[in-house]
């Protein structure tokens, strides 16, 4: 029980850390992306922790069978290193139990990735998407930053107010640049202040811009038509009020497995297989964590790392083969498991081969001799 609970403090430790360290790198870039989208005004920043809260889950499912995997490596490479193992190979503890010992760990990691993939995932991409669903209902000048000039959604013109008043409904020093690609004019309004206005009637939204003007014409010519006004309406052209489909993150599990287009199957088997990712890279991790100390502790970290990235992608190449009807169905991502499952085994065993080889060599030798 000692034992077990020092290579489960060694190998989580590790784990720990390197999720820590990678799951860090990835939200940092997803987070710039949104922060990106948040400063053209495609978001509010007031989402953006939210959004990423809610992604969370989707981030450790797939961070965490590295994680565990590098972790394993990490903690019995030490331990090669440091003749920990020798000592422990030397007092009884034997490879196979190690090796159960290990698997017992991993069950508990592929159990929470289960969930985070099965269940928490899906629930987590569906508050995101309602998220950015509400965002996409909002007009520009809802997403307005007071002193900044920022473009359209559609990337037609520019806007700008030097403030807003406490309640966010109306605007002072309203300027507006908008350019028809159709004649090539280009059209400015300057107003003192502006509101939004809803028709109780058709229900679309105008905003009302008051003591301003406008200017329209081509750019480097001087038939600019100047239009003074005390009150003007713009119609803002609203989003469409249906629900875009929704992403396939977002669809739950039951729905998947109730689902016979390929689409929905490749993604069912997807969720299932990251769990069942963790006790095969268990059995590889522990089968090449093996070091010789003149060769140095992180070694063994290149040929292994090659072999998780092989697993990796040629998951992510059934999966897309699968929902293009490409591969059957009934092989998938089984197929892929199934290869990296013996891959694992014959490394396990090899050094009983190798061992049983060099035995008949020497056999061999003696009987000519």
């Amino acid at each position: 029980m000692i034992i077990f609970r020092y290579l489960a403090k060694q190998v989580l430790s590790s784990m720990l850390a390197v999720t820590f360290i990678l799951l860090l790198v990835f939200m940092s870039g997803r987070f710039i992306k949104y922060l990106a989208k948040a400063a053209s005004g495609g978001i509010s920043p007031d989402v953006l922790f939210s959004i990423m809260a809610y992604r969370l889950p989707g981030f450790l499912e797939l961070i965490l069978p590295l994680g565990f995997f590098i972790g394993i490596l990490l903690a019995y490479g030490r331990m090669y290193l440091e003749s920990e193992m020798t000592v422990l190979h030397a007092c009884g503890y034997s490879n196979r139990r190690l090796l159960i010992v290990t698997l017992g760990y991993s069950c508990i990691v592929a159990v929470f990735v289960g969930a985070l993939s099965l269940f928490i995932t899906p629930l987590g991409m569906q508050k995101v998407e309602s998220l950015l669903y509400e965002q996409s209902k909002l007009t520009e000048f809802e997403m307005l930053f007071p002193g900044k000039f920022q473009s359209f959604k559609s990337g037609a013109g520019t806007t700008y107010t030097e403030s807003l008043s406490d309640d966010k409904k109306t605007m002072f020093n309203v300027f507006i640049s908008e350019k028809s690609e159709k004649n090539n004019t280009l059209n400015l309004v300057y107003a003192e202040s502006g509101t939004q206005r809803i028709d109780a009637l058709t229900g679309e939204r105008f905003l009302e811009l008051h003591n301003g003007a406008s200017y329209e014409g081509r750019p480097g010519a001087l038939d600019y038509q100047v239009v003074k006004f005390e009150s003007y309406g713009v119609l803002i052209e609203e989003s469409d009020e249906e629900q875009g489909a929704v992403k396939e993150e977002a669809i739950s599990t039951i729905e998947l497995w109730q689902a016979a287009d390929l689409e929905s199957k490749a993604l069912l088997q997807w969720r299932i297989s990251l769990p069942l990712l963790v006790p095969i890279v268990t059995l590889l991790a522990v089968s090449v964590s093996r070091v010789n100390p003149r060769q140095g502790r992180f070694f063994h970290l290149f040929p292994a790392m090659m072999i998780y990235v092989a697993y990796l992608g040629m998951l992510i190449v059934a999966r897309k083969s699968v929902g293009k009807g490409e591969l059957p169905d009934w092989l998938g991502l089984w197929g892929v498991h199934l290869l990296f499952f013996m891959l694992s085994l014959v490394l396990l065993t090899k050094d009983k081969w190798l061992s049983g080889l060099k035995r008949k060599r020497l056999i061999v030798r003696a009987e000519r001799a």
